[in-house]
């Protein structure tokens, strides 16, 4: 599997592989040949396509020495090419969209039948993702999707169109969801939508996202309720109550900004501006004094100025966020914003290089604070790759992450008390002893995955140089 973009299309590839797994395949072991690879695209960012080709070219040869090899292509690029992938790429078996997730295993068998590329996209969800099964690549932390699609009309953005219109889950779907989850040994669920202060609106009940806020943070055995992307339009007061008086939702928030100018907000047909933008964080910051909050920004708009870009730049220092995923603007097909004139490339780099800049200094800074703190860190799969084999890594309850040694019997998935000792640009270290370590189910399930297993038939990506699965940006909002 190979995942692009945002933690929706990260929710849906665990339900692929979920299926996958029910149709009889397996992971591929390690160095092994795999029979299928899946593409799961994002067409949000620059340059997706390149990508998928530039890999896809990779995997031709392979293909070609592999009898019975299958590619498969799905998620926002291939809603959006279509039968173009085959056409560009013949050697493609099955392209399948963001609407039916679910077909892939029919689409695999009918092309190895058929022998022929199989191109299936709907134009409406029939299942819902999460109703699917799913393989989790973590057994303390999951994706619980609470809605599909967007309403907004953002010039710059395709995913509406992608996605399709906004569709939420009944509220004793998501409760079952999580509580199956709980029972599992899960001990954090992250709540994902287009736009999830939205959600409620398919069922008429404008206050739904606080009150599901409050009945998630209930759930006996989760410890940490996170969510995903809020938009500033919709983020109400009794949505920021709940946070604040749901002890298990975590002190973080990703807030997108896209701009700081009044006029490229307005350009960008965002129904927000930047001081009440600003007045949203100052109230979370009175409800929740420690929260960590990061955005979203876009640099190079068609339409921003000197003038507008330094408005962004004054609300980014006013705003202190705790980090950004900063974006240079690049026009896609199909929006509004496509047609318009854009800013030439060396002016929208020199831009970006200045705001990340800035982000890089606040993001420092707020590191440092957090040294001399007792923080509690979830531990999670993986080694710090920095600081070598010795080290293990994990978040804190704001989503900071924390390299610090690796300690005998420590899982991922357990969860530890320690010291804040010291601060990088990007993440905290905690180089002294624990205070505490409490095993957990989550721990018990890892430690069960790793156990040695008799393979099967196996999926996934053979070595053949295609870059590993990239850290997923928000879901758009």
């Amino acid at each position: 599997m190979r995942t692009y973009g945002c933690q929706m299309n990260v929710h849906d590839s665990e339900r692929i592989a979920g299926l996958l797994d029910e149709a009889g395949y397996a992971p591929v072991a390690e160095g092994a040949q795999p029979d299928v690879v899946v593409f799961n695209t994002c067409a949000v960012r620059e340059n997706a396509d390149n990508k998928l080709y530039g890999n896809l070219g990779h995997l031709k040869p392979v293909k070609d020495r592999t009898p019975g090899m299958q590619i498969a292509v799905g998620g926002c690029l291939a809603q959006k090419d279509q039968a173009a992938i085959v056409e560009r790429a013949p050697y493609v078996d099955v392209v399948f969209g963001t609407h039916n997730v679910g077909s892939l295993p029919v689409l695999l068998e009918r092309a190895r039948i058929e022998q022929a590329s199989q191109v299936e996209l709907l134009e409406a969800l029939e299942v819902f993702p999460s109703a699917l099964p799913a393989r989790r690549s973590s057994t303390a932390s999951a994706w619980v999707s609470i809605s599909v699609g967007c309403d907004n009309t953002c010039t710059f953005c395709i995913v509406p169109s992608l996605r399709g219109k906004e569709e939420d889950r009944r509220p004793g779907d998501v409760l079952r969801e999580v509580e199956v989850l709980a029972a599992q040994g899960v001990l954090e669920v992250t709540l994902l939508g287009q736009n999830v202060n939205s959600y409620g609106r398919s069922f008429g009940d404008r206050a739904a996202f606080g009150k599901l806020l409050r009945a998630v943070g209930a759930v006996p055995g989760i410890e940490r309720v996170r969510f995903t992307s809020p938009h500033p339009r919709d983020f109400t007061d009794d949505v920021l109550i709940a946070m604040a008086e749901t002890p298990t939702v975590c002190p973080s928030l990703h807030m997108p900004l896209q701009s700081g100018s009044d006029e490229v907000l307005k350009a960008m047909r965002r129904s927000y501006r930047s001081e009440r933008f600003l007045a949203i964080l100052s109230r979370v910051r009175e409800q929740i004094p420690d929260a960590a909050i990061t955005t979203d920004i876009i640099v190079g708009f068609p339409t921003e100025t000197e003038a507008d870009f330094q408005d962004t730049l004054r609300v980014v220092e006013a705003a202190r966020f705790s980090g950004a995923f900063t974006f240079q603007y690049s026009p896609r097909p199909g929006t509004p914003a496509a047609g318009l004139e854009p800013l030439p490339r060396e002016v929208v780099q020199e831009r970006y290089v200045r705001l990340t800049a800035l982000q890089e200094r606040l993001t420092y800074e707020g590191m440092q604070a957090q040294v001399g703190r007792s923080v509690e860190v979830l531990v999670s799969e993986g080694e710090g790759r920095k600081d070598g084999p010795g080290t293990m890594t994990g978040r804190v309850r704001d989503n900071r992450l924390v390299h610090l040694p690796r300690v005998e019997g420590v899982r991922p998935g357990d969860v530890v008390e320690t010291v804040i000792s010291g601060a990088a640009p990007h993440h905290l270290r905690a180089e002294g002893p624990l205070l505490s370590h409490r095993r957990t189910a989550a721990g018990d399930a890892w430690a069960e995955r790793r156990a040695p297993r008799t393979p099967g038939v196996v999926l996934g990506m053979p070595t053949v140089g295609v870059p590993a699965q990239l850290a997923p940006a928000p879901a758009c909002g």
